[in-house]
């Protein structure tokens, strides 16, 4: 493996452990190992537990979180953090409560962990010394006897397994171990040492407060994973704050805990263990076992005097020889994990619920924006802002405007022949009308358009969720081609309109002759209809405005009859409404495609999943 010392192409160095790179796999070496026990049972409630856990894995597995909402980060962590106890500790437990404890060694930089962890095995197994970090490559000794329980993926199955073993005399622990190599992080070394009690392993994590953020991860992840924690920290260094927020995360988890204080000077052993309890009873950590290990020299070896750590190796030996202790340890750290599971569960949970109502305030801002669009534009075409300026001046062109409209205020009776006279001669093209109101109804169309996306692009700047989606894009314009998206809804509408005018027009008796010089005359005075209504309108428009509309309303009546031309007025006006919302609708899409998918059920599965989580802890 790069990075150790110890190496030798093909042989092994005498006194040195032995680090082989390929993964470690059960082999003839190990035939003595099989027959372990099956997994227990736990409680008669496994195989439902274990259900429920891989459910609950999934669904914080797929609790994306993407919205920029305060506290998201930090759910998202959670939940990563979560997934990964699932895999690295509780599952593995739930299915083998029988399989050997492990205790994770932790604590601050400089504390002292690998060397007692050697003082522990009773040699130098793990590296220790002045460079830091010293500990990179996590290091999990066992008894021979339990190998089988760590060299597959039972536990921390991110890690890949290299296999170590003692041979020789041993080395001092400068040189012990595996040389510090940052790209070794992502293994766990396992070491056989019959110096390691059967029933327990133990595992040299790395500093919980590092330089490295990759080893704080690791040491995180370690911690995590552990049946019960040997917290190392020093005389003047166990008030610090990251040791405590890790130990507080152990109270939370029910784990049993062993603090050790290394590097006590002569003769503040009273003074500072005395603090040191009474901030752990304060913290809920009362029971938690110290160990107070005085400040002395190493011997040539970098080890420890034997009698110092005799209470710890103590301590830990009675805990492996007792089965039923193990499985009550087991349980205790399980159900308590559990417990802080089903309250990170609910945490997420209640993100999702935050990440579904911030989504729904943006896609709710986007619709309302463009509705209110559609109806400024419908608005438009029945207040008779429609007919001002080119429409106006078209229409007029095309009916006429003196000699016409008084003839009409003389004898409105009369009305029929005189259009009729009218349309046999040579009117102007009625095309003018229609190429004037499609002008006109863009205009309006293209400028709601634009005034709908500046709204939504305002209300989601103003939303740290809507900013994210936006990032540096402008979105406050309509998009590349939508005016000639907007004129082609326009010219379909027209041409749906005639249609309409032919079908009502079928039957009558004056079909051929109307039908024959007046369609697209037909066609623009029903759009005129539609655009009739005067509210908005002053001074001389109404006036003008409204003896136009009256012409074209006349005008269809004497073909189509009062009814027919009101039911084929509204039925247009629809028409162009659901058209508008349509254009509106694909135009805001824009926004609401920005939008993370989301399933409305996540929040409440999670909440119930934190619930069935706590009946479990509590069954336990």
């Amino acid at each position: 493996m790069r990075g150790s010392s110890c190496r030798r192409a093909g042989t092994a160095n005498p006194g040195c452990l032995n680090w082989h790179d390929d993964p470690v796999t059960s082999s003839s070496e190990h035939d003595d190992l099989q027959g372990l026990p099956a997994a227990p049972s736990y409680g008669g409630t496994a195989p439902a537990a274990v259900t429920l856990l891989e459910e609950v894995r999934d669904a914080l597995a797929g609790a994306t979180l993407p919205l920029a909402l305060p506290g998201a980060e930090q759910a998202r962590r959670e939940a990563a953090s979560a997934v990964a106890q699932l895999d690295d500790y509780i599952l593995p437990r739930y299915r083998s409560l029988d399989a050997p404890l492990l205790a994770v060694v932790g604590g601050s930089t400089g504390a002292g962990k690998s060397t007692l962890v050697n003082g522990i095995v009773g040699h130098p197994v793990t590296r220790s010394g002045a460079i830091r970090p010293t500990t990179r490559q996590p290091i999990l000794l066992h008894h021979p006897s339990e190998a089988a329980w760590f060299e597959g993926q039972r536990v921390l199955p991110s890690l890949s397994r290299i296999r170590g073993s003692v041979t020789g005399s041993p080395v001092p622990a400068s040189r012990a171990g595996a040389a510090p190599d940052a790209g070794a992080m992502s293994s766990l070394v396992l070491v056989a040492d019959h110096g390691v009690p059967a029933g327990i392993a133990v595992l040299d994590a790395p500093d919980v407060d590092s330089i490295s953020d990759d080893n704080r991860k690791l040491a995180a992840q370690l911690l995590a994973a552990a049946d019960l924690w040997i917290f190392v920290t020093t005389a003047n260094r166990y008030a610090d704050a990251v040791p405590w927020k890790l130990l507080l995360d152990a109270a939370s988890r029910d784990i049993m805990v062993g603090v050790v204080l290394d590097r006590v000077p002569a003769g503040a052993e009273a003074e500072v263990s005395e603090d040191l309890r009474r901030l752990l009873g304060r913290e809920g950590l009362g029971s938690a076992q110290l160990f107070v290990i005085p400040e002395t020299d190493l011997d040539s070896l970098g080890m420890l005097p034997a009698g110092t750590v005799l209470p710890l190796k103590t301590w830990l030996a009675e805990l492996a020889a007792d089965a039923a202790g193990r499985s009550d340890i087991a349980r205790r750290t399980l159900n308590g994990t559990v417990r802080a599971l089903a309250g990170r569960v609910s945490a997420v949970g209640q993100a999702a619920r935050d990440q579904h109502h911030a989504a729904d305030a943006l896609e709710s801002a986007a619709v309302a924006a463009y509705r209110d669009a559609a109806e400024r534009i419908l608005d438009s075409t029945r207040d008779g802002a429609l007919l001002r300026g080119e429409v106006l001046a078209r229409w007029q062109d095309f009916v006429g405007t003196g000699e016409f409209f008084r003839t009409l205020e003389q004898n409105v009776g009369r009305f029929r022949d005189r259009v009729g006279a009218f349309f046999r001669g040579e009117p102007p093209p009625a095309v003018r009308v229609e190429a004037a109101i499609e002008t006109g109804l863009q205009a309006v169309i293209v400028d709601e358009a634009a005034n709908a996306a500046e709204d939504t692009d305002q209300r989601w700047r103003t939303d740290a969720a809507g900013r994210q989606l936006l990032g540096t894009d402008d979105l406050s314009g309509t998009t590349p081609g939508f005016e000639e998206r907007a004129a082609a809804e326009i010219r379909a509408w027209q041409e749906a309109l005639m249609e309409l005018i032919r079908t009502e027009g079928q039957g009558k008796r004056t079909q051929a002759r109307w039908l024959s010089f007046g369609i697209n005359g037909l066609g623009a005075a029903l759009m005129i209809v539609v655009f009739s209504m005067t509210a908005g309108l002053t001074g001389l428009e109404v006036g003008v405005a409204g003896g136009t509309a009256v012409v074209g309303q006349r005008l269809l009546e004497a073909v189509f009859g009062e009814d027919a031309v009101r039911r084929m007025a509204e039925k247009a006006r629809e028409d162009l409404h659901m058209r508008c919302q349509r254009l509106l609708q694909e135009e805001r899409q824009k926004f609401l495609s920005r939008l993370p998918e989301r399933d409305e059920r996540t929040p409440e599965a999670l909440a119930a999943h934190a619930d069935a989580l706590a009946r479990l802890a509590d069954r336990g």
